[in-house]
C-alpha cells in the first residue's frame, strides 16, 4: 500500500497498472510507424513492405516470362499455373466476356494480397527496428519496427477497396450505361399493371436508395474485413511470442500455420467479393458461361 499524489494505491492496484502498461506495450499498434518524411510525404513501415512485395512480384513475373518455352518449367511453369488457375476459376463464376475485361484487376489483387499477407509472417517483420533496452525485464523492446504487415494497415486496405469502387463504377456504366445503371437501382422488376405497377415503382424506388447505401458501404466492409483479419493475426502472434519469454520461439508456431491459411482465404475472399459485385451489376451484359465438358 502506498500514497502517491494524495491517492491511496493498494498492491493490487499497482500490479494492475503495471500489467496494463505491459499489455499496452506488447500490443501491435493500430497506426504504422513513420520511417522517414520527404517533405509532407511520410513513408511508413507498412508502405515499405508493400513496395518490397510489389517489386518482388514484378521481378519474378519478368523472370518467369522472359524466355517463354512451349513446355514450361521452373518459374514459367509456376506463373502459368497460377494465372491459368485464377483465369479458369473466375471464368466459371463471372463468365468469359466479363473475365476478359476485368481479369487483370482480380488476378493482380489476389496475388498482391496473398504475398503481402505471407510476407508479414516472415520472422523479423515487426520485431526488427528501433527501440530501447528494459533492464527490468532484461529484454529489448522494439518501439518502431522497420517492417510491418502491409494489410495490417487500414490505409492500405482502404486504398485497394477505393480503387475497386472506382473501377466498379466504370465497369457498371460501360455495361449498362448511365440510364441502365439508374434503372438497375430504382426501376421496378417484373411485369405488373395498373395500381400494382405504381405501388411496385414506389417500393423499388425506396429499395433503390437502400441499394445505394449498400454500394457505398462495400468499400468500407472490404477494407475492414481484410484489415481486421490480418491485424488480429499479427496481434495473436505478438501475444504468443511475449506470453512466456522461455517459449517465445515455440508458442507462435501453430498460429503461423493458421495465418498461412488465413492469408490465402482473405486474398480469395477479397477477390471473390469484388468479382461478384462486378458480375451483379454487369450481368445484363455478361451472364456467366460455364465451361463445356
Amino acid at each position: 500500500m502506498a500514497v502517491v499524489g494524495g491517492c491511496l494505491l493498494t498492491t493490487s492496484t499497482i500490479a494492475a497498472e503495471v500489467g496494463s502498461a505491459e499489455a499496452k506495450e506488447a500490443a501491435v499498434p493500430l497506426r504504422p510507424a513513420v520511417l522517414v518524411h520527404i517533405g509532407k510525404f511520410a513513408i511508413t513501415n507498412s508502405m515499405l513492405v508493400t513496395w518490397i512485395v510489389a517489386v518482388g512480384i514484378i521481378i519474378f513475373a519478368q523472370i518467369a516470362t522472359r524466355n517463354i518455352k512451349p513446355v514450361p518449367s521452373g518459374a514459367q511453369n509456376f506463373w502459368e499455373w497460377l494465372v491459368e488457375s485464377l483465369h479458369n476459376f473466375l471464368e466459371n463464376i463471372i463468365g468469359r466476356e466479363l473475365v476478359q475485361k476485368t481479369f487483370w484487376f482480380f488476378a493482380t489483387i489476389f496475388i498482391f494480397i496473398l504475398f503481402v499477407n505471407w510476407f508479414g509472417l516472415i520472422p523479423g517483420v515487426g520485431t526488427i527496428g528501433w527501440g530501447h533496452y528494459d533492464p527490468a525485464t532484461n529484454a529489448f523492446h522494439v518501439d518502431r519496427p522497420l517492417l510491418r504487415g502491409g494489410n495490417a494497415d487500414l490505409n492500405m486496405t482502404t486504398a485497394m477497396a477505393a480503387i475497386f469502387f472506382l473501377l466498379w463504377v466504370i465497369w457498371a456504366i460501360q455495361a449498362q450505361g448511365v440510364g441502365g445503371f439508374l434503372r438497375h437501382l430504382f426501376a421496378p422488376k417484373g411485369e405488373t399493371t395498373g395500381i400494382l405497377k405504381l405501388l411496385m415503382a414506389v417500393i423499388f424506388f425506396m429499395v433503390g436508395w437502400l441499394e445505394v447505401i449498400s454500394i457505398l458501404f462495400r468499400p468500407i466492409s472490404l477494407s475492414f474485413r481484410l484489415f481486421g483479419n490480418i491485424y488480429a493475426g499479427e496481434s495473436i502472434l505478438e501475444a504468443m511470442s511475449t506470453m512466456n519469454p522461455m517459449l517465445s520461439w515455440l508458442l507462435p508456431i501453430p498460429f503461423y500455420f493458421m495465418e498461412i491459411l488465413v492469408g490465402i482465404v482473405q486474398a480469395m475472399v477479397f477477390m471473390l467479393l469484388t468479382a461478384v459485385f462486378t458480375m451483379l451489376i454487369a450481368q445484363h451484359e455478361s451472364a456467366p458461361e460455364h465451361a463445356h465438358t
